[in-house]
């Protein structure tokens, strides 16, 4: 873990890496307000554990970690301060030679890696102009779904969704092409996000609308998170009515005692690491290995056959689809070379 403050931003700039059995640490960039620094490399430490479950579960040869720029309340982000955080955050990166390497995440996107590319290789999803795969959005949408027909064949007993409720809890990037891809097969879907202006955009295409602190109990086959983490609890679990969750927010659980409150309540839990490494999987595929378009895609959709390896060793062992990735994980991390 390195802690720095930027020599041009004045920033707090946090690396954090967890693991690199598998190969160098891979985790995206997150810009964000924190009401301390400290929080921050919370954030990351947090956030670079589950890059690594990510990682090792989808069969990446890579490793777990994840950068912060902290940036505090009282602090207008200006595009030069965004340029200097940045390009401080570049020098860091560069300083690990390649041991951790990075992408867009939450305040970021593929122009920013465009800068941190004046560094260093090693920033993933910059546009393809610049080389790189553009926005991972698409990608892990794809992902999600491939996630979510594998959970609703275990649930329902058929993969399709036509004819299911589906509230996805943000309408972002992610969450809209989760919504499209659910649409398209004749779900019903319901969208929630915090950004007002998108209610708009949902009901122009079709879907329904819920307000966001409603979304975890609106009435649903299917449950999709897909905005902020820490949304599962013991307070809002007891809420949800759907029977099968599955999205991409990152660190949905409070706590990993909420795995078992979800099981105990028959809820079908797709952990969040699984269900949204299509992102990271298809960019490492073309940008690192050297893929073809297809080739990286097909390994996107093979989310849905590790989702299902996952809920089989659950219902063999007794144990929630959480201990079962945890234990996928742990094999290939103790055992790198398999």
């Amino acid at each position: 873990m390195v802690i720095r403050r930027g020599r041009r931003s004045g920033l707090a700039l946090i690396v954090a890496v967890h693991s690199r059995a598998l190969g160098p640490a891979v985790g995206g960039c997150r810009l964000r307000r924190y009401a301390t620094w400290q929080h921050g490399l919370a954030d990351a430490l947090r956030l670079s554990e589950a890059m690594t479950y990510k990682a090792a579960v989808a069969g990446l040869d890579f490793g777990g970690g994840k950068s912060v720029i902290a940036l505090d309340n009282d602090t207008a982000l200006t595009p030069p301060l965004r340029e200097a955080a940045l390009e401080d955050l570049g020098e860091l990166i560069a300083s690990f030679q390649g041991s951790y390497r990075t992408g867009p995440d939450v305040g970021t996107g593929p122009e920013d890696m465009v800068v941190l590319r004046r560094f260093s290789p090693y920033a993933y999803c910059a546009p393809e102009e610049h080389g790189g795969t553009g926005n991972s959005g698409g990608p892990t949408a794809a992902g999600v779904l491939a996630a979510l027909r594998a959970g609703a064949r275990r649930v329902f007993g058929d993969a399709s969704c036509t004819g299911r409720t589906v509230v996805i809890s943000g309408f972002g990037s992610v969450g809209s092409g989760v919504a499209a891809g659910l649409a398209a097969e004749g779900a019903h879907v319901v969208v929630s996000d915090l950004e007002a202006s998108r209610k708009e955009t949902a009901l122009a295409s079709g879907y329904g609308w819920v307000e966001p602190g409603q979304a975890l109990s609106a009435p649903a086959d299917i449950l999709v998170p897909a905005a902020v983490g820490g949304v599962l609890d013991d307070v809002t679990v007891p809420q949800i009515t759907a029977r099968l969750v599955v999205g991409p927010a990152n660190n949905q659980l409070t706590e990993e005692r909420v795995a078992d409150v979800l099981a105990e309540r028959g809820i079908v839990w797709v952990p969040d690491y699984v269900a949204s490494a299509g992102g990271i999987a298809y960019a490492l595929s073309r940008e690192s290995e050297g893929y073809s378009h297809a080739a990286a895609q097909k390994r996107v959709e093979d989310i849905g056959e590790t989702v299902t390896r996952i809920l089989d060793l659950a219902l063999a062992t007794g144990t929630t689809p959480l201990r079962a990735a945890q234990q996928i994980a742990e094999r290939r991390l103790a055992s790198p070379a398999s």
